[in-house]
């Protein structure tokens, strides 16, 4: 039975020097997510509907639900912090 471990990184657990980049790599994460469900033939609509395949988080990240946003910065969060456990420095250039 798979059993994921992924990194437990919030957004408020990063190095603030590194927060500011977190909105536009979350932006970035729901907007691939969305053109993944696009490309698939999905559609927005007001709620999830599988076999429609409509779903109401097919609008722009600025649109989406503090609780959606938060979801997409965790994982932005998750992934900057598994960089910085592979060794790897993030400095704006």
């Amino acid at each position: 039975m798979y059993d994921p471990h992924p990194h437990t990184a919030e957004p408020e657990d990063l190095p603030a020097a590194l927060r500011p980049a977190l909105e536009h790599i979350a932006e970035t994460v729901h907007d691939t997510w969305a053109a993944g469900r696009l490309a698939e033939g999905w559609r927005y609509g007001p709620q999830r509907d599988d076999a429609a395949r409509t779903h109401p988080c097919l609008v722009p990240y600025a649109e989406l639900p503090e609780s959606e946003k938060l979801y997409d910065r965790r994982t932005a969060a998750q992934t900057i912090q598994c960089l910085l456990d592979l060794g790897y420095r993030l400095e704006k250039p």
